[in-house]
């Protein structure tokens, strides 16, 4: 039994204990905060359909944890199909909440975002490990550039802070790829007058000059300006309005939280706060784990996936896999950070889901090709992992030929490794 399953969750041990550690608590607190989609539905169908969903993306992992490394270039190819999709959601999307983010085809509903997402990152590290020499650094630099300057380009549409997140996840990227620092410097650079003239442009444009021209950009107005100002609420001048409801809510939730939590489904803001079981899942956690296990507990999982990612990127042989390991994992941690600051007050409201915590189809699938790519450079590509996943099949063949194994093969430890190396 115990080399079946070995055989069958192969890669590295700590991803996937973070995995499943990431989907339990998702389960327990996305059931409870999912309460307010029962009203005029049936009790369980909300959670069932995120459950289905993790089902669904953990066998998307082990299928993509099965294949070599270097087929996943091939996910690049797809960028321009990923353009075509962004476009076409700009057309026929649907739209809520002033914002075209799903399309549907033949009744299934996706974000074309997640998908370019991922292709932009795995493009960028397949061009990044093509590069042999210095004289190649400027057509690289460009290639990638001209890519993440459409895609996002065609994000920026409807969701900014997805935009602004992968760009930032591109530029690190090539920052490791060892692009030129001057190249990088000046693009950071006009970057930042190209935002400071944005940001001056909406504070003098009227609000109904902007809800005429570009409707979006007044939500980014009232996001940037509208939560500029503290939010006391222990003033007793304090008001709660539709400009700080999101985020006042969010603090309550913190806020009875407290250090221990009022333990899984006893969260009273789960009503109250729109998004409760997605963009501020986290606040959630908090109220109902507490600061201590709920709020630094995920906060830690998501470090351990970024630091064994590292590690995983480190010790790989081949350049394309410790590219896309690195664009992997700094898209899925910076997401999580990016949700986590939203719920307790450090950036404004983003509209960001935590990987695989939040309520979500799309999302959580993509998530999981993240995870998969991971594991499959961490099985394939890693020396360590090379070493582990050979001694799992010849256990396995020594249980299928009813031979008792010589010595303990499940596991090689990082010491282990690094002394036989």
């Amino acid at each position: 039994m115990e080399s079946s399953i070995n055989k069958i969750f192969r890669g590295d041990r700590v991803i996937w204990g973070v995995f499943l550690f990431l989907c339990l608590v998702s389960i327990i607190e996305v059931y409870s905060a999912s309460a307010m989609l029962t009203f005029n539905t049936n009790y369980w169908s909300p959670i069932l359909r995120h459950v289905m969903f993790l089902l669904g993306g953990t066998f998307v992992v082990l299928f993509f944890h099965n294949i070599k490394a270097k087929y996943f270039s091939l996910i690049g190819i797809f960028l321009i199909f990923a353009w075509g999709l962004l476009l076409a959601v700009q057309l026929w999307g649907i739209r809520l909440n002033d914002s075209a983010r799903w399309l549907s085809i033949f009744g299934l509903r996706f974000q074309p975002s997640e998908i370019a997402k991922l292709c932009l990152i795995v493009f960028t590290a397949f061009t990044l490990s093509k590069k042999k020499n210095e004289s190649d650094d400027m057509l690289t630099f460009w290639t990638i550039l001209i890519a993440t300057l459409i895609t996002c380009g065609l994000i920026v549409l409807d969701n900014g802070s997805t935009a602004l997140l992968l760009f930032g996840v591109v530029i690190v990227m090539m920052f490791i790829g060892q692009i030129s620092g001057k190249r990088l410097g000046l693009l950071i650079a006009v970057l930042v007058a190209v935002g400071g003239i944005s940001v001056s442009i909406l504070m003098v444009t009227p609000d109904t000059t902007l809800e005429k021209v570009f409707p979006k950009a007044l939500t980014w107005k009232n996001r940037l300006f509208g939560s500029s100002t503290e939010i006391n609420v222990t003033d007793p001048a304090f008001r709660i309005d539709d400009k700080n409801f999101q985020e006042s809510h969010g603090y309550i939730a913190i806020a009875n939280g407290g250090i221990l939590g009022r333990f899984p489904g006893n969260s009273t803001e789960r009503d109250i706060l729109p998004q409760a079981y997605s963009d501020f899942i986290y606040a959630i956690i908090i109220e109902e784990m507490g600061l201590i296990i709920g709020g630094l507990g995920v906060l830690l999982l998501y470090i351990i996936l970024f630091i064994r990612s590292g590690i995983i990127a480190k010790r790989s042989e081949k350049n394309f896999s410790k590219y896309v390991v690195i664009g992997c994992s700094l898209m899925l941690v910076s997401q999580a950070l990016t949700n986590m600051a939203v719920a307790v007050g450090l950036i404004p409201v983003t509209g960001q889901p935590m990987p695989l915590m939040s309520r979500g189809g799309t999302s959580t699938l993509i998530t999981c090709v993240y995870f998969g790519i991971i594991l499959s450079v961490s099985r394939f590509d890693d020396p360590k992992g090379i070493a582990q996943d050979q001694a799992i099949e010849q256990e396995f063949n020594d249980a299928e030929a009813g031979l008792a194994p010589a010595l303990d093969r499940k596991q090689i430890t990082d010491e282990q490794y690094e002394s036989n190396n």
